[in-house]
């Protein structure tokens, strides 16, 4: 690899690094949703996977039904939490798939 083609591979690189920062920023200020129990238990989450907040529809909170409460909390937070996933490999993917026309790299920075 002579100069000239090290410095346009450093040059993408950098540029790419510059998407991917950007891309990431953006993330943190999407939000996501998750629920469960046909929508009685609501988690949202930000693009970037911070859990923002956590709604609870007033009609299933009844004390002898705390731990099916629990569970619907815990569903809503994961299927968020798949959501933010997907939302990254989505957002973060557009960025991180132009490696592979960087001489020498292929995939080794991502997906």
């Amino acid at each position: 690899m002579n100069r000239d083609e090290l410095d346009q591979m450093m040059k993408q690189v950098q540029q790419m690094q510059a998407q991917m920062l950007e891309a990431q920023e953006t993330l943190a200020e999407e939000t996501v949703e998750g629920t469960a129990g046909g929508g009685v238990v609501r988690a949202e989450m930000s693009g970037s996977g911070d859990l923002r907040s956590i709604s609870i529809a007033p009609d299933v909170v009844d004390p002898e039904e705390v731990e099916m409460l629990q569970d619907l909390i815990v569903a809503a937070i994961n299927d968020a939490a798949r959501r933010a996933s997907e939302l990254q490999a989505q957002r973060l993917g557009n960025v991180a798939g132009g490696l592979g026309d960087v001489g020498g790299l292929g995939g080794l920075l991502g997906p």
